[in-house]
């Protein structure tokens, strides 16, 4: 078993293979944490992993809280994910390549990075300056009947698309032409559906490729006949990723 140790970013939300993620890093284990990557040689990756978290705080404490007023909040690697901070992620997440990371002149970061592949979370180091992990890689297995799933899921998210452009009572842009590649769909769509973190892990960590495209078609199918249903329900721009507090 081939394992490889990097820097953990945990979220509030799931990163999947190909899709583009912006930071705005500010807390001092996170710009400790770029520090060193900006240590990393330009001509090479400077990768850290990405895990959904699954109990606890994507951002620390900053201030004395309850039950003790006075206390001071915990600021180290691990603050806002208990003891054991290994318990508190989902054990599935992505590595992500850090394209541009660029330092603000207070000291904090702006960060675009790209989810490359899905790793395997087997522990936690919080005794550095930021967390890191030991992180076993996951191939990507096409499983029986991707292509025609994938043809399948493309129609059913172009039809979800259109009765999100509805519900806004205006007309979607057709203009970007949607992959092909079945692994590619299945992380698009995946990225792009209005989606709880839960059922979006569960699709990161899905066993190959076929059995993300039978679910997210499902899902697909469900989300279009609510939306449906209930014209009146605000969209969101799918195209537009979410930026972390961080």
């Amino acid at each position: 078993m081939t394992t490889v140790r990097l820097p953990l970013f945990p979220l509030n939300s799931v990163l999947f293979p190909g899709l583009v993620l912006p930071l705005n890093v500010f807390e001092e284990r996170y710009r400790a944490m770029m520090r060193e990557l900006l240590k990393t040689p330009e001509e090479e990756p400077r990768r850290f992993a990405v895990v959904a978290i699954r109990d606890g705080h994507e951002v620390a404490p900053s201030a004395p809280g309850m039950p003790d007023p006075t206390s001071v909040p915990d600021l180290g690697p691990a603050a806002g994910f208990g003891a054991d901070p290994a318990i508190s992620f989902h054990d599935v997440g992505c590595v992500a390549d850090a394209a541009t990371i660029r330092e603000r002149e207070d000291g904090t970061f702006e960060v675009l990075a790209t989810g490359t592949s899905r790793v395997r979370l087997l522990s936690v180091d919080a005794s550095g300056p930021f967390l890191t992990a030991e992180l076993e890689g996951l191939e990507e297995e096409q499983g029986e009947e991707a292509g025609a799933l994938a043809e399948g899921v493309l129609r059913a998210f172009r039809q979800y698309q259109k009765r999100l452009a509805g519900a806004r009572e205006r007309s979607l842009s057709t203009g970007a032409e949607l992959p092909d590649e079945p692994s590619v769909v299945s992380y698009l769509v995946a990225a792009a559906m209005m989606l709880d973190t839960p059922t979006k892990q569960r699709l990161l960590q899905a066993p190959d490729t076929a059995s993300r495209l039978r679910d997210e078609l499902k899902l697909l199918r469900s989300e279009t006949a609510i939306i449906r249903n209930l014209p009146s329900l605000p969209a969101a721009d799918l195209t537009r990723g979410r930026t972390s507090l961080n």
